[in-house]
This record gives C-alpha cells, sequence and structure tokens, in this order.
C-alpha cells in the first residue's frame, strides 16, 4: 500500500494512506491534535506521581515524545503497534523543529531506536517500551492510569472499535484511569459503556467538534 508524507494544518507531518485515505495524524495539525486530545485532556488529569501509560497505536512516535517533552514526573510508557513505521519515514518527519525541540532531539532519536519488547530506559525519569502487537492480544490487566486509543479510525479499520477491544482496555487500566481517543463516533461511545467505563464528549482537536474521554469507575 502507498504511504507518503503530508504536511498538516500546523506544518508538522504525518503520514498518508492515499488508498484509504486515511492518515496517521489529523491533516488538520498533527503536534494540534496530540497535546489537545491525549496531553490537555489526557495526561494533565492523572494525579498520580508515578504514571503508567499504554498507547494504541505507537505510530510515528510523536504522542510519545510530546509526552516526553510534557512530563514532570515519572512516565513508563508502553506503546503498542502492529505495523512499525520505517526509519526512512522517521527521519522524514520534522516534529523536533516544529515543537523547537532541537535539544531534545537525542531522545526523539532513542525512541526510535531502542529495542522492542523490553523495557528502556530514555531518560531518568522516562522508560518506553514498545510491543510489536495486534491489538487483539493485549492482556494487560490492572496495569495502567492512561491509555492513549489512537487507532486508524474506525472507519477504515472498524474490528478496532468494537465491545471486545474495549473491554480489554477497560481491563487494562487502574481503578480511575483514563481512555482518551480523538474518535468521537456514537457507536465508539456506546461500545465504551458497554464494558463499564462513564463517558464524556468534550470539545474536539482542530477540525473535530467532539473527542471522548472514558474513565474505569467500579467502585
Amino acid at each position: 500500500m502507498k504511504r507518503e508524507i503530508l504536511i498538516t494544518s500546523d506544518g508538522s507531518t504525518t503520514i498518508n494512506l492515499p488508498e484509504l485515505n486515511e492518515q496517521y495524524h489529523s491533516k488538520n495539525g498533527s503536534i494540534n491534535e496530540s497535546y489537545h486530545v491525549f496531553i490537555n485532556s489526557g495526561l494533565k488529569l492523572v494525579e498520580a506521581e508515578e504514571v503508567s501509560i499504554l498507547e494504541i497505536g505507537f505510530g510515528t512516535g510523536l504522542n510519545c515524545f510530546i509526552t516526553f517533552l510534557e512530563a514532570k514526573r515519572n512516565i513508563n510508557y508502553v506503546g503498542v503497534e502492529a505495523y512499525p513505521v520505517t526509519a526512512d519515514e522517521v527521519e522524514k518527519m520534522n516534529f523536533i523543529s516544529i515543537l523547537n525541540a532541537e535539544k531534545e532531539s537525542a531522545f526523539f532519536n532513542k525512541i526510535h531506536q531502542v529495542s522492542w519488547e523490553e523495557k528502556n530506559k530514555i531518560s531518568s525519569t522516562f522508560s518506553l517500551t514498545k510491543r510489536k502487537q495486534f491489538f487483539e492480544d493485549i492482556e494487560d490487566k490492572n496495569t495502567f492510569n492512561l491509555i492513549y486509543f489512537d487507532a486508524f479510525g474506525a472507519r477504515v479499520q472498524p474490528q478496532l472499535w468494537t465491545v471486545e477491544i474495549f473491554k480489554k482496555m477497560f481491563e487494562a487500566l487502574k481503578e480511575n484511569g483514563i481512555l482518551v481517543t480523538y474518535s468521537a463516533k456514537g457507536s465508539v461511545r456506546r461500545a465504551m459503556q458497554e464494558v463499564g467505563f462513564t463517558v464524556e464528549r468534550l470539545p474536539g482537536p482542530p477540525g473535530k467538534r467532539e473527542m471522548l474521554r472514558a474513565t474505569k469507575k467500579t467502585l
């Protein structure tokens, strides 16, 4: 399948799959979307001094890198990706320059250079485990404070937005854990609610009216 580099509305890059009309990040701004959905609506709400994060769709590493830049505490980050991007594609991403993060460029490179399937120290306060895994095979239980659900959209991969997948997400979260996603589809919201999530509609990132935040509350 053809893959091409696309410049989004905020000047940052993404990977475009023209045959599917689908991108790794929003055409309305890769970086803007990442901050709005995952940092401002997710990470900033977690009160734990040490935060365990599961990312569904590690992709270009953008969400991981921005989390690294914004984290003021210890982070244990797990990124799940069935089809890792290539080194050539990573090299064409312009996140470092758009974020004015030249001083942190070594850490962005390290995120992509460290080995898969084992825990790696990116810095003294940030660890990263990259797992090459299908989302259907996730079996974590009561492990994470926060999930970044950043899979391809339900239009092209509906099997990733089902009750079965969100049951796995619910089980993977600790009590009061949060899942955030750019999606606001009614079917997605209902699937989350069916497995026990408390779901909020929030204002969406640029180009989207709404997004969803789901919280695990069982007690």
